[in-house]
């Protein structure tokens, strides 16, 4: 599969928000990025949209778009029927602006919209039809095809409104090239799969982006009237299909599903055998194509969007020439996927390595992406996944490290909220301040234990105290201690290494020091007294010598 959608490397954050909404789980981990497995991938760009980071980019075709416009003497536009809810201006005025850029024709998809339509009626009524969904949307044919083959005979036969709608104006205009352009990630690759009949797609971003390097605005209608024939324009909303359909047959269901979970829900039943006599109406994104995942945001909202398709539809369907039905006829071949899954031994050894050592440590928080921890181990085993991907696992593994290195530091430990109540303390903590157990003190006034003055001090002022040597007399201690307060985790954290030994071991130099002084002393004193004795026999100055046994006892004091 061409890629469609790439990853900026440099953008992904390893936040796992991809994989937790993507349906079908087709994001691969390596070195912390997400990679889309693209054989896997239905392109229902869910992963576009929630990316918080702007990591993804889907292929960009406007360089081939501009090709065909300046190498072919007719090109047309086939413009998806959401156009309404994201540029809020009619389908004259935006001819108007893609004639400048060159295109000879602009036509709403919804002329090929009418046609599949009138083909979904007439399969109802046909013996044998059991089940019809419909294949307007790529993303659920790809769904269907890759994980529920089963259901591929249901799948409608019928080529899309974008295919229906090329073909349609190529028969008029011989020799025409036809550029698709709506809201839709996986029409790239229903252009593609479908070679000659749409030459590009492009979304409404690609267009947007090339009406503005054109210079070219768009000019908003003043009143956008709707013509009595054009009810296919309700397609892309939610039950647009059905509501475009003569829903008549006796003893049939009409149905309309929308959101890739919601699809899958239903597929399950096909698949098992709970519905008959069924017309379901897919679409993998929420509110169908008006929500579609390269609707520009910044322009409507969902919500507005409808309702602009709905004052913009009429109430009959547009003049087109209805094709036969093997002229609309396309076929569904199944896709292969094939994935390596691990037994029930190397499951339980994954799961181990997650800290999962027993069912009940399975919490399927879903924090990873993936709805059961047993799923996440297959995804581990299949080389999607990381262990760290675990959040439970990865809290457990920083909180067990943390709690090692603070409970085996030398240094005693305490962390008091902002109501100075002891929240944490550490072994070495306890038996600096004599405590039986963390117990007696945990949640109690810090009062209790120490004097709150210095801890009140750092959190009405925020400076931290490094260092500072006290004597807590309480306890006999000579301490070396650091307070700092964390505002945004609203902590002050007090950290207190016994320096008793250091103290004890200062006073007792200290000591000598002074005993050692106080001799010299002495020992001058009486020195001095000699030599005035000699001095004043010999006639001779005492100075030099007085200088030098003061500058001996001075060091000695400085020692």
């Amino acid at each position: 599969m061409t890629e469609y959608l790439s990853l900026k490397k440099s953008n992904c954050k390893n936040c796992y928000k991809c994989i937790r909404h993507c349906p079908v789980k087709s994001i691969r981990f390596t070195d912390d990025r997400a990679y889309i497995v693209e054989d896997e991938c239905i392109l229902c760009g869910e992963c576009y949209v929630v990316c918080p980071q702007d990591a993804k980019e889907i292929r960009n075709d406007l360089p081939s778009a501009k090709r065909l416009v300046a190498e072919n003497s007719f090109v047309a536009a086939s413009i998806a029927p959401s156009f309404v809810a994201n540029y809020g201006i009619s389908v004259e005025a935006l001819a108007d602006a893609l004639k400048k850029l060159g295109f000879a024709l602009t036509e709403e998809t919804a002329l090929g919209a009418t046609q599949v339509k009138r083909r979904y009626e007439e399969m109802t009524r046909e013996e044998g039809r059991k089940i019809i969904i419909s294949s307007c949307c790529h993303s659920v044919n790809l769904l269907i095809r890759k994980y529920y083959p089963e259901a591929i005979s249901c799948l409608a036969d019928v080529t899309s409104p974008m295919l229906a709608h090329a073909k349609d104006i190529k028969s008029r205009n011989p020799g025409a090239k036809v550029i698709f352009i709506g809201p839709c990630i996986s029409k790239k690759s229903e252009a593609d799969e479908y070679q000659g009949i749409v030459d590009c797609a492009l979304t409404f971003e690609e267009l947007s982006a090339w009406l503005d390097e054109a210079g070219i605005e768009l000019k908003h209608d003043e009143k956008i009237a709707a013509d009595a024939k054009t009810k296919a324009r309700l397609f892309p909303t939610s039950g647009g299909i059905l509501r475009t359909m003569d829903c008549d047959t006796p003893g049939w269901s009409y149905l309309t599903i929308d959101g890739t979970e919601n699809c899958r829900e239903a597929l399950d039943d096909i698949v098992a055998g709970k519905l008959d006599k069924c017309f379901i109406e897919m679409s993998a994104c929420r509110g169908s194509c008006v929500n579609g995942p390269i609707m520009e945001k910044k322009r409507h909202t969902p919500v507005s969007g409808t309702v602009a398709v709905y004052n913009y539809a009429g109430r009959e369907d547009f003049d087109v020439n209805q094709p036969s039905a093997a002229d609309m006829k396309k076929a569904h071949t199944r896709y292969e996927i094939r994935r390596n899954y691990p037994g029930e031994a190397k499951i339980r050894e994954i799961l181990q390595q997650m800290g999962k050592t027993s069912p009940a440590d399975e919490l399927n928080c879903g924090t990873c992406g993936y709805p059961t921890c047993r799923d996440k181990a297959i995804a581990v085993y299949q080389g999607k996944a990381n262990i760290s991907m675990c959040l439970p696992f990865l809290k457990e593994k920083a909180e067990s490290f943390s709690d090692t290195i603070i409970n085996n530091t030398p240094n005693g430990i305490i962390v008091l909220n902002e109501s100075l109540e002891v929240e944490q303390v550490n072994r070495a903590a306890l038996e600096l301040l004599k405590i039986r157990a963390a117990a007696d003190v945990l949640g109690e006034p810090v009062v209790r234990i120490l004097d709150p003055k210095i801890f009140l001090d750092v959190l009405t002022t925020g400076k931290p105290v490094r260092g500072e040597r006290t004597f807590l007399a309480e306890y006999n201690k000579y301490v070396e201690q650091t307070i700092t307060y964390d505002k945004s985790y609203q902590v002050i954290i007090c950290i207190l290494r016994d320096v008793t030994a250091e103290e004890d071991e200062r006073l007792k130099k200290e000591e000598l020091s002074r005993h050692t002084v106080e001799i010299t002393d002495k020992v001058i004193e009486k020195q001095m007294r000699v030599v005035q004795e000699i001095a004043s026999l010999l006639g001779e100055t005492t100075a030099e010598t007085k200088i030098a046994l003061t500058r001996l006892k001075e060091s000695l004091n400085d020692e």
